[in-house]
């Protein structure tokens, strides 16, 4: 009997001799909760799966109990993605786009997201300060953007794969097409005193001076290398764990792998924060909102809970 790997987690690791540290992120269930309850096409599921796998990469990473947001807004048929991760290890996530667009531009092969930015926000929340890391998109995808993204805001060498992919399963529950996204991130870095970073220039360069040309550190190279050589498949594969995947990779130098972190699905809107932010509003602006019927209609762009609510609620003078 084959045992079932587990999904909806992320795996860090370490490759010491090669000086690089990394995570692998398989998404299951949750994933498919995001995009099925959405019912997005599938161009659209692609890349907001991406997006989510690439959140939760970065997200399960950071040391705090706060947010870290990604969201993308463009000229495209997909104008608009956000991804929400509440560490340590909550999700929630929605696209906006326009649906003719989507089918024109995916049957002309036009990138969805067209231009425009991708803004990475940390929020450590309480009274710390908020970070955000904004780059450009040009059409060249997620997994080009967080490259640009950790070379400019981070100046941390780092290789990112991101593969989503809808996949037939069958057990005793239920069968059939299920989506499924999976997520590898290596980043280089070396113990202090040990190696050295050789492939950004050192600071701001007098006109007239030429810098001699530096290599990559030699065990970076060998993990962007190795790690090139991973495949949509085996990041989405039920039969193929995270371990295994290391394994292939990186057996011949040794990888150490730490405790696996969960990743749920968990959106945070409730009836007091629906009711809240009404009341946020001016009159005018509330009874603006009241439909045919008398009451207030609201959902939730990420989990499509809708709420009714009333004008006495809302807390509307004269209701």
């Amino acid at each position: 009997m084959i045992s079932e790997i587990p999904d909806d987690n992320v795996l860090p690791f370490q490759v010491e001799g090669l000086d690089v540290r990394g995570r692998v992120v398989r998404l299951g269930p949750t994933i498919h909760a995001v995009l099925a309850r959405h019912d997005y096409p599938a161009p659209v599921s692609k890349i907001l799966g991406e997006a989510v796998a690439l959140t939760v990469l970065l997200g399960t990473s950071l040391k705090i109990e706060g947010r870290f947001q990604l969201q993308t807004k463009t000229d495209g048929a997909l104008d608009m993605v956000v991804v929400d991760f509440r560490a340590p290890d909550s999700m929630r996530a929605y696209a906006r786009f326009d649906a003719d667009r989507v089918a024109a531009d995916a049957e002309a092969g036009v990138d969805l997201l067209g231009k425009g930015h991708l803004a990475m926000t940390v929020d450590p929340g309480g009274d710390m300060n908020r970070y955000q890391g904004i780059v450009p998109l040009a059409g060249e995808g997620l997994e080009a953007a967080a490259h640009e993204y950790f070379q400019q805001s981070e100046q941390i060498p780092t290789f990112v794969r991101l593969a989503v992919a809808e996949a037939f399963e069958a057990n005793e529950e239920e069968r059939g097409l299920k989506w499924r996204a999976g997520g590898f991130l290596v980043q280089f870095l070396p113990a202090a005193g040990e190696s050295v970073r050789r492939d950004l220039p050192p600071g701001d360069v007098p006109d007239g001076i030429e810098l001699p040309e530096t290599e990559e550190d030699e065990g970076w190279n060998e993990a962007q290398i190795l790690a090139g050589t991973i495949e949509d498949h085996e990041l989405i594969d039920p039969m193929i764990s995270s371990e295994d995947l290391l394994y292939r990779l990186f057996h011949e130098r040794g990888v150490r792998v730490f405790e696996t972190q969960p990743v749920r699905e968990e959106c945070t809107c409730s009836r007091d924060r629906i009711l809240g932010m009404l009341r946020g509003f001016p009159d005018e602006d509330r009874r603006d909102m009241v439909g045919d019927d008398g009451v207030i209609t609201v959902t939730c762009e990420f989990c499509s809970e809708t709420y009714v609510v009333t004008p006495a609620e809302a807390e509307l003078e004269d209701s």
